[in-house]
């Protein structure tokens, strides 16, 4: 499985006539130079030129005296405000259980039954690229730089819904829930508000900044070896690839009502009606991955007992979801 930088550039403050001291803008100068009883701060900041104006020496001695302290009190402060902007920016992170409950309640806000099926594909697009054996991408927030992918078509709008969550949330509670995270409790949201099971997910993950590498998607076109060499890659079992499959029951593939997450799928899978010589619109259920796991014996097993036993399902769905979305992450030292 998109940052912008911040130019600072101090051309403003400083003299091109001057490098080495600093310049007020225009504005300020009139400001202090008007407003201010020490008219000696001027001078000592700004000008390259002494003044010709005669006067006592110890006047002169006076207003050096107040306008050297004066001024290095300016350049200390001024250095100190502008010192940080050269420190990365460091964030405070959403990881508490009330910053979970409101992101929750704001996914329910924009969330819908016809959006559940886009949204569960989101998690599982950021999350796949994960690759057990260097422990690269998972459930990052790359898919964010990814969506002109042609995996990834039709995610942008998915992605769209949860960033407007994902902004009530960063402005009510004055931290920032990262994008992973709100994908990652989206997708479980989406689950549960279609019938499914209630699946914890914890929060406190870090987004990358970088896409991950391409190809790391399993194809739709493997068949059940070819996907259970790439799930094993991931770091998951036959078992939890049968299971974690069963999200196909949402959407528009024709395992069942688009709407409801149930155990649908393994039930059509085990009809086999793309088989049926009628044609017709039974010939286009499901991708050729999903029709390839029913050819498998190891597969065969677990979609029998899911078809059988709803709970079952739903259970080991939950764990493998889990898995799923804290494949890979990188957590904030607190969570």
């Amino acid at each position: 499985m998109s940052m912008t930088g911040f130019d600072l550039s101090f051309r403003h403050l400083c003299s091109p006539y001057t490098p080495s001291r600093f310049e007020f803008p225009t504005q300020i100068r009139r400001k202090i130079h008007h407003g201010c009883t020490c008219t000696a701060i001027k001078p000592v900041l700004c000008s390259t030129s002494v003044s010709s104006t005669a006067v006592s020496d110890s006047r002169n001695a006076d207003e050096n005296h107040v306008s050297t302290s004066y001024g290095r009190r300016m350049m200390i402060s001024m250095i100190s405000f502008l010192l940080p902007l050269h420190v990365p920016i460091q964030h405070s992170y959403a990881n508490t259980p009330d910053d979970l409950l409101l992101l929750q309640e704001e996914i329910r806000k924009v969330l819908t039954k016809g959006k559940a099926a886009g949204v569960l594909r989101l998690v599982f697009h950021d999350a796949g690229t994960y690759d057990v054996n260097d422990n690269s991408g998972g459930m990052n927030g790359s898919i964010c730089y990814e969506l002109d992918r042609p995996e990834n078509k039709g995610l942008k709008k998915s992605l769209k819904i949860l960033l407007e969550a994902k902004k009530v949330v960063d402005e009510t509670q004055s931290v920032s829930v990262s994008v992973s995270d709100v994908i990652a409790v989206a997708g479980a949201e989406a689950v549960s508000f279609c019938g499914g099971p209630q699946i914890p997910v914890r929060i406190g993950r870090l987004d990358s900044m970088v896409p991950d590498p391409e190809g790391k998607l399993p194809e739709e076109t493997l068949d059940a070896f070819g996907l259970k060499q790439s799930f094993k890659r991931k770091g998951f079992s036959t078992q939890e690839l049968v299971a974690l499959s069963g999200a196909h029951t949402l959407g528009s593939k024709g395992f069942g009502d688009p709407f409801i997450f149930d155990n649908s799928y393994y039930k059509v899978l085990l009809e086999k009606p793309w088989s049926s010589s009628s044609g017709g619109m039974t010939s286009m259920v499901g991708l050729p991955s999903d029709r390839s796991l029913i050819q498998d014996d190891e597969c065969l097993r677990w979609i029998s007992k899911y078809a059988d036993d709803q709970d079952l399902f739903f259970e080991d769905f939950k764990n493998a979801y889990i898995k799923l979305v804290n494949s890979g992450a990188k957590w904030t030292t607190n969570s």
